[in-house]
Parts: structure tokens; sequence; C-alpha cells
């Protein structure tokens, strides 16, 4: 089951997981921040070359420059119009080891952005700049890719996870955001949100399940689509359906929320295909550097071109996971599992997959919908909440370590919970 290889980072020092008979789960090693440029105030405290916040957003302003790009997956090459954003440096207050990014944008005609990172050790070092994605909406004018092993200095990018080279880790780091237009014209990326998680986990293989919180028999209603009724469809995106757990577990979160694309904007895909929506949505999150559907921050950006708001981050237990389903907000969850290590799945294991967390038992289990079902109407799933926490919050084992991450989707209807635990 294709999905991201941006795995948890095993370069911490190893613990020890609590013993059976512990306290309930409240993993404080769990360090995780969230930050993000959303306003206008916010976006101007950051450092504008050639580009403008107009509304709240970034704009191309007077370019700084001209550059030629030669697109490695068939389009001509071309001419285009920089300017740059920088942001401050941001410390989340902890030496952390991963990054990843999120951002909300609209690349209209022949326009794309590229997200940058670069980290700063503790004794002062900087990183070189990082190239974590060149991303556009469509892929009719632009192929959008990430650009795989950078593993130069003191960091690499793997997919879409930014990761330490040392166990240390960085006490701050930036984002540099480079909007692009075609030479000669006066379309310009629009870009609402930018943003990264950033986490430091300790390396277990088996965590104590948490105890049930604020959604205990709090169920959401969401459209249920398999991803399996997809087998064999437009294969050059990852392989066809049996591979879309992201791209329909995305589709299900904007089900939900009435913004699935309009028929027009899928039209391409042939009838009969099902829930040819689907297809749309592999295509537009597919990395052609990575070939596949399932980057996370692609998939959140897909997301965000329809809803509201779209972003990555890690969560510590389900008891965050509740306050989300508590407000109405679906998740989005990483996992990856043994054999027989998940009772009622509809695959054996899995090094990765992803499935929604639409609510939760009165007994705190979980009520998923698994897209790895063979039918639609077999998609809602409910599952152990042990044995689900061991398959999401691990950050070590043969068979992955998805570490809590999740997408987080939402309408303007929905605001965040509060938190002051700074990872949303």
């Amino acid at each position: 089951m294709a999905v991201s290889t941006a795995l948890a980072s095993t370069l911490v020092a190893p613990v020890t997981a609590p013993a059976a008979a512990a306290p309930p789960y409240q993993d404080t090693s769990r360090r995780i921040g969230y930050q993000q440029w959303t306003s206008t105030k916010q976006l101007d405290r950051g450092l504008a070359n050639g580009v403008k916040v107009v509304k709240g957003s970034l704009r191309m302003a007077q370019p700084i420059g001209t550059r030629r790009y030669d697109d490695p997956f068939g389009h001509p090459t071309k001419t285009y119009d920089f300017g740059r954003w920088t942001s401050r440096w941001t410390s989340p207050g902890f030496g952390f080891t991963e990054l990843v990014a999120s951002w909300q944008a609209a690349t209209p005609r022949d326009s794309w952005i590229q997200v940058e990172a670069r980290g700063r050790s503790e004794t002062g070092r900087l990183s070189s700049w990082d190239t974590l994605a060149r991303w556009s909406a469509g892929d009719a004018r632009f192929h959008r890719t990430s650009l795989g092993e950078q593993g130069d200095d003191l960091a690499r990018v793997a997919t879409d996870t930014w990761r330490s080279n040392y166990s240390m880790g960085f006490t701050d780091w930036q984002l540099r955001l480079t909007l692009f237009r075609r030479s000669g014209t006066t379309a310009s990326p629009v870009v609402q949100t930018l943003g990264a998680m950033t986490s430091r986990l300790p390396e277990v293989q088996r965590v104590v399940p948490s105890t049930p919180g604020v959604a205990r028999g709090v169920s959401l209603t969401l459209p249920r689509y398999s991803q399996m009724i997809h087998e064999g469809d437009y294969p050059q995106y990852d392989a066809g359906g049996e591979a879309w757990c992201s791209p329909t577990s995305v589709s299900m979160v904007l089900g939900y929320y009435d913004r699935l694309p309009s028929a027009a904007e899928y039209a391409w895909v042939k009838s009969p295909h099902p829930n040819r929506f689907v297809d749309h949505a592999a295509r537009m999150t597919f990395d052609y550097e990575y070939d596949g559907a399932g980057n996370w921050p692609f998939s959140t950006a897909y997301a965000a071109t329809h809803a509201d708001a779209g972003f990555v981050t890690r969560l510590r237990s389900l008891r965050e996971a509740e306050r989300f389903i508590k407000v109405g907000i679906p998740v989005v969850a990483s996992v990856a599992f043994a054999p027989g290590a998940l009772d009622g799945a509809p695959i054996g294991s899995t090094h990765g997959h992803l499935m929604v967390i639409v609510g939760f038992t009165e007994s705190g289990d979980v009520i998923v919908n698994d897209p790895a079902a063979a039918r639609n109407k077999g998609v809602r799933r409910t599952y152990d909440r042990g044995q689900f926490e061991n398959a999401w919050l691990t950050t070590a084992g043969e068979y992955g370590a998805a570490g809590g991450l999740v997408y987080v989707i939402r309408d303007a209807a929905h605001p965040l919970p509060a938190t002051r635990t700074q990872n949303w």
C-alpha cells in the first residue's frame, strides 16, 4: 500500500515503553510543535523580496530575477520570473529532529511555488537551504515534485520530511518560499498559509493506550469510499487505486464538508469509473519524483484548495484526536502494523496506510473510515483503542513508524479546538 516514506526519526536515544500497569498515557517525551503564517500581520514579519502581502496572502510584486526551469517529467523548458519570502527564525522550544511543511496556495495558469527549509544547531551552525517541494495545484503546465534525498550537510530530505543528520537536532528553523510565474505573464501564485510541524519523538515500539476522553460516544457521518474499487484505474498515478489510501481518505473528508471538486474538474476521468473525484484527487496529489500519491503536504495542499484549511501535524494520543472529533473535525491518520496487530482490518499488515478517524464508541474504541475495504459499504470499521494507538503512535519497528501523524482538514464552520500543546 503506497504511502509517504516519511517515518519517525530513529536518531533519538531509545526509551523504554511504560509497563502495562503505568498511569494513563500522557507522554510528555513526544515533543511536537506547529507554527504557521496565515494573516497580514504574521506574513509582514517575514522578509519579502519581490513579493507583497495582500489581504493576508503572498503574491508576486516586482520580480527579483528569472530562472530557466527544465521540467524533468516532460514539460518543455521555460523561463519564470520569481519573488521570495523568508520567515523569521522560529524555535519550538526543544531540539527537533524532523520537520514537515504545509501550505495553502493557488497557482493560476503557468505558476508554481517552491518551499525550502534550513535549521540552526545549538552551537549556531546553519544548515544549507534544502528544497522540500516544487508545487502546483495542477499538472497541465508544471509537474509538482519533491526532490528526494538531499543529504548534503546537517540534514536530508526524505520525500516530504526534513530530517536532522545528528541526534541533537536543531533548535531553530526557517522556511523560504519562492513564487514563480511564467515570464511575460501577470498571473501570480497566491499563498494564503505557510507553516511547519517540528517533532522529536522517543524511539518506542509499543505504547500504553490512553484513557478515553471527551469524544466517547461521538461519531461523525462521513461518506464511505473504498480505494480498492479503483484498482487498475490510471496506473500512471501510483499504480492505480489499490495504492490510493491517501487521496481516498482526503476525498471522504472533503465529502463530509461538501467540498468535493466539481464534476467539471474531474471530467477528464472517463466513465464508468466510480467516485471519479478519487481518481482526480490521486492525480492532483501525485508527486512525480516520489512516484506516488501519498506525499503528506501535497495531500493537505490539495485538500486546502477545496476546504478552507489543511495542514500536517502529529498528535500525542487519541485523547488529542478526540478533541478534534468533539468539535466536528475528522482527522486522517497514518498507521503501520504487523500481521494480526489490528483486529478487523481489511488488510493483514502494512508499512504505511492512511484512514480517517471519525469517532469513538462509548468505551473509547476508535471508529474509522478505512479506505482499504473491498467495497464502499465495508469502509466503516471499529478498532480496539490500544491496537490502533500502537499502529498509529509507535516510532520504531519492522513494519514502519507512523509517529502519530495526521492530516487536519477543515472548513470555516469548524474552528480548531483550543490548545496549549502547540501542535496545531
